[in-house]
Formats: C-alpha cells, structure tokens, sequence
C-alpha cells in the first residue's frame, strides 16, 4: 500500500498522461525523483520502448556528485541526459514530469536540459 501522497502523484501522472505520449520523432522525457536520487528516460510509446535512461546513480555522474537527491544532481543530470541524447540525434522531447509540481528538482532537471540542447 502506498502513502497518500505517492497516490496522489500517481494519479496526477496518470492524468498528464492522457494527453501526453511519446513518438519516434518526438519521444517523451520522463522523470522519477525519490529521496536520494533521480532518474529520467527517453521513451518512444509508439514502440513500448526505451530508448535510453540515465540516473545520478551512473558511475561516471556519481563521481561529479557529492548527493544524488539535491538541485544540483538535477542539473547535472540533466546536462548528461542532455548531450546523450544529442549523440543519439534526438533533439526535440516531451517532457512528462511524471506528476511532480515543476518545482525543485524537477525544474533544475529541465532547465539545464534545454540549456544542453534539448527542445521542449
């Protein structure tokens, strides 16, 4: 059983997403945040796959890193995610923030995503 606001935000998300889909020309950023680190995907929905994920649980992030959970992870996760996926010629995404308020986190994540080139 979930705490309620763990439900919430999974209803929230769920709510995002019926509007909200990835597809091969535009696939949707999706990002988990927990406690201590922060995860994010590039999904294609059309094919039910992931195209790649990074987390600050990486080993080469982890390094830059001295907390996996705080605002500057997020950044630095997101200039990661960022350049990756320019080496893998996506340049344009749809962010899902997995129903998270834009805020924090969620917002540094984003922010330094765009300034790494990605559109959204």
């Amino acid at each position: 059983m979930l705490n309620p606001r763990e439900e919430k935000r999974i209803y929230r998300h769920q709510r995002l997403r019926k509007r909200l889909s990835g597809s091969p020309e535009r696939p949707r950023l999706c990002v988990h945040r927990s406690l201590k680190h922060m995860r994010a995907q590039i999904i294609d929905d059309v094919q039910g796959k992931v195209l790649f994920a990074l987390s600050t649980l990486d080993k080469d992030l982890r390094s830059r890193l001295k907390q996996g959970g705080d605002v500057q992870a997020a950044a630095v996760l997101g200039e990661a995610l960022a350049s990756r996926a320019k080496d893998k010629g996506i340049k344009k995404v749809c962010f899902d923030r997995g129903g998270y308020l834009y805020h924090g986190r969620v917002k540094a994540f984003a922010e330094a995503a765009r300034k790494g080139g990605l559109e959204f």
